[in-house]
């Protein structure tokens, strides 16, 4: 809903102009009257699957490369800018425009880590060429961030549904392993929260895929759980 504000003066007399609309109402006191328009806008798309889907694939691409699977380079690092990141990023502002709290909270804030996480690699790495040591401790502690931000997003997701709540708890034990393994330095430990990360990733897909496939056919194709409801204060 868009709000739209707009004066007018009436000097103390009767208005003379044409009958006001419903949305409007004029007194007759002789102060300026301030005028709220409220307009009916319809919400975007449901952006919760590209959401579920772009942290999925970023998810899928580094895990497999923490688990040692990859014979490859980094290849997880563009994806984190364009789709982890950006496309993300843009369900969560979506997901505002829906008036989506946890959505918006849940995809910008992860949208945000990939970039961020990416950045770190491409631009704060080689400028100061950390020894290995140093990489896994600067790592420790920014995946000991969102792992605290993951925990009460864990908590809240009960109140979405059991899929998205399986995301987050998911993504919690993966967060768990590496920051255990990098803190620790133990390779081992990183390769399991890689493997972690890997069914994580799963979970998001099957999400995504289901929010996609019930949207379109306006029905319950692929189920998701019902979210746990609380009673209002009161009752």
């Amino acid at each position: 809903m868009a709000i739209t504000h707009g004066t007018a003066h009436n000097g103390g007399q009767a208005p003379t102009t044409a009958p006001e609309s419903p949305m409007r109402r004029t007194t007759l006191e002789p102060v300026d009257l301030q005028r709220v328009a409220i307009v009916e806008t319809l919400p975007a798309a449901d952006p919760a699957p590209l959401g579920l889907a772009a942290f999925a694939l970023t998810t899928f691409l580094l895990s497999a490369f923490n688990a040692q699977w990859t014979r490859g380079t980094a290849a997880w690092i563009g994806f984190a800018l364009a789709y982890g990141g950006l496309a993300q990023l843009l369900a969560g502002m979506w997901e505002f425009r829906n008036r989506n709290v946890f959505g918006a909270t849940a995809f910008s804030t992860y949208g945000a880590f990939w970039i961020g996480l990416a950045l770190y690699v491409l631009l704060v790495v080689p400028a100061n060429k950390p020894t290995p040591i140093q990489l896994e401790n600067d790592l420790g502690w920014i995946l000991l961030g969102f792992l605290i931000v993951n925990s009460y997003l864990l908590l809240w997701s009960v109140f979405v549904s059991k899929a998205v709540f399986a995301v987050f708890f998911t993504l919690e034990v993966t967060l768990i392993l590496l920051v255990i393994g990098n803190f620790s330095a133990t390779p081992h430990v990183i390769e399991a929260g890689g493997i972690a990360g890997v069914v994580t990733a799963a979970v998001a897909w099957y999400a995504s895929s289901a929010g996609l496939v019930n949207g379109m056919t306006r029905r319950v194709v692929l189920p998701v759980g019902k979210p746990l409801t609380l009673k209002p204060a009161g009752e």
